[in-house]
Formats: C-alpha cells, sequence, structure tokens
C-alpha cells in the first residue's frame, strides 16, 4: 500500500495530476450506419445536443446525426486522442483535416487558439460501429500557451509496442504512445509540448495483460506524478490492493516500481507519468491558461477572430465513407500511414 497514494471510482471523471487537466474515456456501442453514416436508430429520451447519459449503451454527445463533438474552440493546453476502435474525422479552423481510427492517436497543441471537430461516423452498414477513445488534456507550460496551433497524427503502424512474457505463458503488451519502456523509445509529441523536453518524463502508456498475467511496472523518474487507469477486466491487483470496475484508478508514489497481477480475464489500463507544471492554472471550459484575466481575454479573443473562423460548410463535416486514414495538413502537406510522419 505504501507504493500507492490514493485509489478509488472515477466518478463522472478519471481524476488526474498535473501536467495532466483532465481524461475523457468514451465507450459506445454504436448500431450499424445508414447511408449518410447516421445510427440505423436513435434511443429514445436522449438529450438532443447534450446526450451524456452515462448508462446509455451509446451517446450522441453534441452531434445531432451523426455521434460526435462539433466546432468548438481551445486555447492553452493539447489534446492527446487515442483510439482503442472506432473512427474519428477531424477538422479545424486552419483547413486542417483527417481521419483516424482502431490504434491511431492524435496529438493536437491548441496554443494560441484553434478551433476544432471531432465527430464519430458510423462507417459500417453491414455491422455494428463499436467505439472506444480516451482524450487526454495536457497543459502547456506559460511560455508556450500562445504557440502556434499544430497537430499530428501518430499512426498505429508506427507507435512501438513491447511484449513480455511471464514464465506461466501468459504476455503482457505495453504500446509506448510517448515515452520509454525498456528498450523502447517513441518521443513523436507536438514540437512546443510540454512532452518534447524529455526531462519533462512525461509518458503514456497503454498496457494489455492476459489473464493471470503479472508485470512489474518500472518508471526512470523520481519525480513525475503517476496515475494509472483501469478501464477493462474483471479484476487486477497492484501489490495488496485489488482494483475492479468500482475501483478504477490509483496514484502510484513517484520513483517506485508497482507489481501488478491480472485476474481471470484479460485487462486494460492506461498509465499516465509526468512532471507537475509549477505555474498556475486558470481553467474556464475550452480555455486553460495562468490566470482569470487571460481567460477572459482568451474569451474576448474568440469572439473577435474566432480563431481563425470556420472554414466548412457545416459544425459538424465528416469525410467520405470510403476514404482511409490520413491527415490534411494547414500547409497542405498530405501524410498517410506507413509513411516516416516524424
Amino acid at each position: 500500500m505504501n507504493k500507492i497514494k490514493s485509489f478509488g471510482p472515477k466518478g463522472s471523471r478519471y481524476p488526474t495530476k498535473s501536467p495532466f487537466i483532465l481524461i475523457g474515456y468514451h465507450k459506445d456501442d454504436y448500431p450499424k450506419g445508414n447511408d449518410k453514416m447516421e445510427p440505423t436508430y436513435y434511443i429514445d429520451g436522449r438529450d438532443v445536443g447534450q446526450d451524456f447519459n452515462p448508462s446509455s449503451p451509446w451517446r450522441m454527445y453534441h452531434g445531432d446525426k451523426i455521434p460526435g463533438f462539433p466546432v468548438h474552440p481551445h486555447r492553452g493546453f493539447e489534446t492527446v486522442t487515442i483510439v482503442e476502435e472506432g473512427v474519428i474525422d477531424h477538422t479545424d479552423s486552419f483547413g486542417g483535416n483527417g481521419r483516424y481510427a482502431d490504434g491511431d492517436v492524435q496529438w493536437l497543441t491548441a496554443g494560441s487558439g484553434v478551433q476544432h471537430c471531432e465527430m464519430f461516423p458510423l462507417v459500417n452498414n453491414d455491422k455494428e460501429n463499436p467505439f472506444e477513445i480516451f482524450q487526454i488534456w495536457l497543459n502547456l507550460s506559460k511560455k508556450n500557451k500562445m504557440v502556434t496551433p499544430h497537430y499530428k497524427m501518430l499512426w498505429k503502424e508506427d507507435i512501438p509496442v513491447y511484449t513480455e512474457e511471464n514464465t506461466n505463458g501468459s504476455k503482457v503488451k505495453i504500446k509506448v504512445i510517448h515515452g520509454s519502456y525498456k528498450d523502447i523509445s517513441f518521443y513523436n509529441s507536438t514540437p512546443d509540448s510540454w512532452a518534447a523536453d524529455k526531462s519533462n518524463d512525461v509518458r503514456i502508456l497503454l498496457i494489455e495483460m492476459d489473464p493471470h498475467a503479472e508485470l512489474n511496472l518500472s518508471t526512470d523518474s523520481k519525480t513525475a506524478s503517476r496515475m494509472l487507469y483501469y478501464y477493462k477486466g474483471s479484476g487486477i491487483t497492484l501489490e495488496d490492493v485489488k482494483l475492479t470496475h468500482e475501483q478504477m484508478y490509483a496514484e502510484l508514489k513517484e520513483g517506485e516500481s508497482i507489481h501488478i497481477k491480472n485476474g481471470n480475464s484479460p485487462s486494460k489500463l492506461l498509465l499516465l507519468e509526468g512532471n507537475e507544471i509549477k505555474e498556475p492554472i486558470a481553467l474556464y471550459g475550452p480555455f486553460v491558461m495562468n490566470t482569470e484575466q487571460e481567460i477572459v481575454q482568451a474569451m474576448n479573443d474568440y469572439r473577435r477572430t474566432e480563431f481563425g473562423g470556420w472554414k466548412w460548410d457545416e459544425p459538424g463535416p465528416v469525410h467520405d465513407r470510403n476514404k482511409g486514414r490520413y491527415a490534411e495538413y494547414s500547409n497542405g502537406e498530405m501524410h498517410y500511414p506507413n509513411e516516416n510522419n516524424k
């Protein structure tokens, strides 16, 4: 227990520690899509435009006909969106757009301000459209809060996976989205990110454990905050503490390895590590700054400039059903999976 500082249920949101601000987890069992990539049926009683019912098998969120998050602004922080399963269509106020899915990650630095849209088109019209993502809000330091917005895709083909096998034949797979683990390193954030400086010890890992697998989860940092989120499985043990779906997160002690033992079914965990940004935080909706005055300035700037304006015909555009995964950046560059996009 001395290696675990706290643990408990997630409530409406997962608890976080600096440099991370917020973690959103979305799991939806979407039905088949129609010819417009809309659900073939809607759930009765949903709150149109504000559909966040946690007991529902799937949600529309702020979407009307297609689920997702139509155009909205951000300033002063970053979003790291991890797609475990499903499809996301991206558009933004600088002309950037793309589609990422089924293992891809998008890293977006909002910086001085951007409007963007994240829609979840139901591309399968012959079968269901299961969907599971994390969106992580990562703070920016004061010196980088007003940098030029930037985004990039981390394609699943490029994200390294470390695999180790226990003596009982069970396996553990660790997907290194950022940072290092054992002999694997993957530092591919946007250039102005807090994570871009290796001394900030930012590490994002997705961990899959076979039934009865065990893992000694180490860390190379003595100072980074460490949060472990348990989002799939029937039960695991951290040292002498058991986590279930009712106890879904644990804050781990800095600089300590921890022993994880899985239960009878496959389990999945997300690890977030990083050194604290030791600066004041002022947070209001989609803006994360250092002072209340800067929040007021962000709102005024958004009213005045719309952070570049919205260049698309509708607030929640989606791409053609048959379009594959791609990223088009504001300078016109096109990137696709399997390219060297570093």
